[in-house]
């Protein structure tokens, strides 16, 4: 089939690949404009740009998808299908009604349950058991389309937002091409969705990862890994930004504040939280590399009593 592909970012590109690999024509390829990154500024191309350049394929980066003129040249490309994933701009209804087959979005949850920006990682923050990949007709809704085919993976005990990134991208790449083939021979079923059960994974700030000791010990350890590797969670101690990458719940129960480190000792930080504790076993100080426990009680050394402060106190 003669393909339009959109998508932007890393978890795009296999997508992509696979696409390409199955046999189908990419009549082009859609992504975000580059942006500046980093402390230099220097403009930096979408990983799904890198990618189809490295191809051989024809790119285009509309700052709005929506403009006619933009509408128009999709139409001149004569796509049986739009294959979307993680593109970045919502498609209008003219876009939408382009291809002959229709546009399909490959949506990292397992729809209804989880819509919205940030599935992956509010999957794991919410504790679920499972994610997975969703094939979908798109509407002009959020996440609304009928379904059209899904994959589902386990989420582990020490996943993180970007381990169960990779895993959904490689699903995700696996399902465009069985979902491509039904689409093309006219054998894929279309499930209509409801509203029951689903979320809204809302878009991820770096607020989020100030960590608030007042909040479960389970809580907060779900939060420091679906937020790995980004936006990272962190806490402040001494007037400077601690960040914290991995943390183990622990038995042990303690006296004093939210926050309060009561054990500090042989590789051991332990915090106590607002129901339970958490040993902090991956750590990364202002200004410096990530390090184990051991290592960063070594070289920053941390009295017992000391109070790390969060969501949005720093003393």
């Amino acid at each position: 089939m003669r393909i339009v592909f959109m998508g932007t970012p890393d978890f795009a590109v296999p997508v992509l690949e696979a696409v390409a690999a199955a046999g189908h024509s990419v009549a082009g390829v859609v992504t975000q404009p580059d942006k500046p990154k980093g402390r230099g500024g220097a403009v930096q191309m979408t990983p799904v740009k890198e990618k189809a350049l490295e191809m051989g394929l024809s790119v285009y980066q509309p700052a709005k998808v929506r403009e006619p003129e933009f509408v128009e040249f999709l139409r001149g490309l004569a796509a049986d299908v739009f294959v979307v994933a993680a593109f970045g701009q919502i498609l209008p209804g003219a876009v939408l009604a382009l291809p002959r087959l229709g546009c399909v979005n490959v949506h990292s949850s397992l729809l209804p349950k989880y819509r919205g920006a940030a599935p992956i990682q509010w999957a794991i923050i919410d504790g679920a058991k499972e994610t997975g990949v969703t094939t979908m007709m798109m509407d002009e809704g959020l996440d609304t389309g009928d379904i059209l085919e899904q994959a589902a993976v386990p989420i582990e005990p020490d996943e993180t937002g970007g381990s169960l990134h990779d895993k959904l991208s490689a699903l995700g790449a696996k399902l465009i091409v069985s979902t491509l083939e039904k689409l093309e021979n006219g054998t894929v079923s279309r499930i209509p969705q409801t509203d029951e059960g689903t979320c809204y994974a809302k878009m991820l700030k770096k607020s989020m990862g100030d960590i608030d000791w007042s909040m479960d010990a389970e809580a907060i350890e779900r939060l420091i890994r679906g937020l790995s590797p980004w936006p990272g969670t962190y806490t402040g101690w001494n007037g400077k930004t601690l960040k914290i990458w991995k943390a183990q719940v622990v038995p042990e129960e303690s006296g004093g504040v939210c926050g309060q480190v009561f054990l500090a000792d042989k590789g051991c930080l332990y915090v106590k939280c607002g129901k339970g504790a958490l040993s902090l076993t991956e750590l990364q100080p202002e200004g410096r590399k990530r390090m184990a426990a051991d290592a960063f009680l070594r070289g920053y050394p941390v009295e017992e009593g000391t109070v790390f402060t969060g969501s949005g106190s720093r003393s």
